[in-house]
């Protein structure tokens, strides 16, 4: 029991009592059972803080899993939102706490939680990489592609953050390979672009497109872009066409003047073709 004083003592204090310990002179914390029931039964109603956070938030965002199940059995609701949405899964799932993801699954939690950007408890967890979260969230009716407001899907973050293993779990669960973000970037693209080769092996298993893509560029001209010769490589080898031109009318060539890079973009051209990809004069 006084493990759990111990993971109590961060809360406020109205919900905890001191009590002189018998033949010492130190104080011993132990939960304010009183306190703790109004605040499990009233949370919603009688936040700790102006941002609307609860004290079932605030245990589930520090993974304190025995004050989680203390406030549950004084009511605890699961439903309580802070002023961005935020909900205890929510906060779990953000921060990795897999057993209090459990313990509030188990309590009812809605799995389908989103924070008022669209954020949902997957999405959270795939930012961070924590895969035991991720597949637990997953079993139990998650949706793997549904995204923020503004477009972006679990995989895409988790593409974004370099989290190879999430993005290969996604991909087995259903997750869109394709997926784009309402500035028409995907998975693949961002992956180029930061030089996460390991997810881009991963992505090229579920045969991505690796054409120009609605917002007029392609995952080359951004491996080009960002100087990285092996992503370049991975991605050439994977049929990336050298010979596309973007939305500015540029081939991946015209990108850069690393000449290790314009060496490998021309050994790939085809027959008749020279560095600007255009057909040579006979």
């Amino acid at each position: 029991m006084f493990g759990l004083w111990r993971e109590l003592s961060w809360l406020p204090h109205n919900m905890m009592k001191l009590k002189k310990g018998k033949g010492t002179d130190h104080m011993q914390k132990r939960p304010n059972t009183k306190s703790s029931h109004f605040l499990a039964t009233h949370a919603c109603e009688n936040t700790l803080q102006e941002s609307g956070t609860t004290a079932l938030f605030f245990a589930a965002q520090q993974g304190h899993n025995d004050v989680v199940r203390f406030l549950f059995g004084f009511g605890a609701s699961t439903e309580c939102r802070t002023k961005d949405g935020g909900t205890a899964l929510l906060a779990a799932s953000q921060y990795g706490h897999m057993p209090v993801v459990e313990t509030l699954l188990k309590h009812g939690a809605n799995i389908h939680d989103q924070l008022y950007d669209g954020a949902t408890a997957l999405f959270l967890a795939a930012q961070g990489g924590y895969l035991d979260v991720i597949r637990l969230l997953l079993s139990s009716g998650a949706k793997v592609n549904q995204p923020r407001q503004d477009g972006t899907a679990p995989l895409w973050i988790a593409s974004q953050m370099g989290h190879s293993e999430v993005v290969r779990v996604m991909l087995l669960r259903g997750a869109d390979r394709d997926a784009a973000r309402n500035d028409g970037t995907t998975a693949l693209l961002k992956a180029a672009n930061k030089g996460y080769n390991d997810v881009i092996e991963e992505l090229l298993k579920f045969s991505p497109t690796l054409g120009i893509l609605k917002n007029g560029t392609s995952a080359l001209h951004a491996a080009v872009l960002s100087g990285n010769i092996e992503t370049v490589a991975l991605l050439l080898e994977a049929g990336a066409d050298p010979a596309l031109r973007n939305k500015a009318n540029e081939l991946p060539a015209e990108l850069t003047k690393n000449e290790r890079i314009l060496h490998l973009l021309r050994s790939k051209e085809g027959p008749g073709k020279n560095e600007f990809g255009s057909t040579l004069d006979r």
